[in-house]
């Protein structure tokens, strides 16, 4: 009986070993034949704008990784629901890939009643990109050079101020309710289409404020036409050391933070999931992209691993959940 025992037990681990031999033969096959035809990354938003422009750097240098072409697919609209939808619908094989924000993956949930998707079981995280650390701006003719007297002066003219967002929802409609919150401030929301609207609406003083990243406002701001009140991120900009943090301004719960992140559809083979990751972060490494096109435009090189990406998108969805209940917003 015993040597019997001992025969099924040999014979279930060499079953076990097999399965895993085969698994890997599976996953080594995958890498060995992907890609072999075109890769199409899908951005929900429209052409020329900073995650435009990321996602095409990015795709060029990955096209000449792999040997294959990269075509950027812009999906525009609906909050980024319809890529999103796209992607989510694709065939895992590698070759339809998502670059996106919040909005799409820990937003979007809390603002719409239903989705034609889920943002944690239809998507895989791959890496997130990079951190944008968001500037508060004002128009020079606001008379406050920094949060403090902001809030000091809003305190004593309630609702008289209002400030600039990208809609309903958007992260500085998220941000400044969180202010407004904290601060016990009244300043009136104006949503706005985008960015190409908003901040020309502060320039011109339609509002007084709005929120937007380095890229976008710093000519701006070197030439007087717009001021920083304060910036995100744990560590001042390098850019523009001049101006506190939110942090440091008293207010460490501001969502002040937007990010640029890499999916695939969630049943994506793993070791594609690997391989891009490797890809992708080793572009974003290079010294020579990281000081033309990370650090020149002020974004902070995050470059994660899938399971770090997955944590701070889980943290990420019960700040954003918390700021959607303050602001009230709804899907538009």
């Amino acid at each position: 009986m015993s040597f019997a025992f001992i025969g099924r037990r040999h014979h279930l681990a060499l079953a076990v070993a097999a399965g895993l031999l085969a698994a890997c033969g599976m996953l080594t096959a995958h890498a060995q034949t992907w890609p072999s035809k075109p890769l199409r990354i899908v951005v929900p938003y429209p052409a020329g704008g900073g995650i435009d422009v990321m996602s095409r750097l990015v795709g060029q240098q990955l096209s000449q990784r792999l040997g294959q072409a990269v075509v950027i697919d812009n999906r525009p609209g609906a909050g980024t629901v319809l890529a999103a939808e796209i992607v989510a619908k694709a065939p895992a094989d590698g070759y339809t890939l998502m670059v996106t924000t919040d909005s799409t993956v820990t937003i979007n949930q809390h603002l719409y009643a239903k989705l034609p998707y889920d943002p944690v079981k239809d998507f895989a995280p791959v890496t997130q990109l990079v951190l944008l650390n968001q500037l508060l701006l004002a128009n020079p003719a606001l008379p406050a050079n920094n949060l403090k007297e902001l809030v000091t002066y809003a305190k004593a003219n309630p609702g008289k101020l209002n400030y600039a967002s990208y809609g309903s929802g958007s992260q500085p409609h998220l941000a400044m309710e969180m202010l407004k919150s904290q601060s016990g401030i009244d300043i009136v929301h104006v949503p706005y289409k985008g960015i190409p609207q908003a901040v020309p609406a502060a320039l011109a003083g339609e509002v007084q404020l709005t929120f937007s990243g380095v890229a976008s406002s710093q000519v701006h701001i070197k030439a007087g036409k717009l001021k920083a009140l304060a910036v995100g991120g744990k560590t001042r900009l390098a850019l523009l050391p001049d101006v506190p943090t939110f942090t440091e301004s008293g207010f460490p719960d501001v969502p002040s933070n937007a990010w640029f992140g890499l999916f695939v559809p969630a049943a994506t083979p793993r070791d594609i999931v690997l391989k891009l990751h490797a890809e992708v972060t080793r572009i974003l490494k290079d010294p020579e992209f990281m000081q033309k096109e990370i650090t020149a435009k002020g974004y902070e090189l995050v470059a994660s691993t899938p399971e770090e990406f997955a944590t701070f998108l889980a943290a990420d969805s019960v700040r954003n959940a918390r700021a959607v209940k303050i602001s009230g917003a709804k899907a538009e």
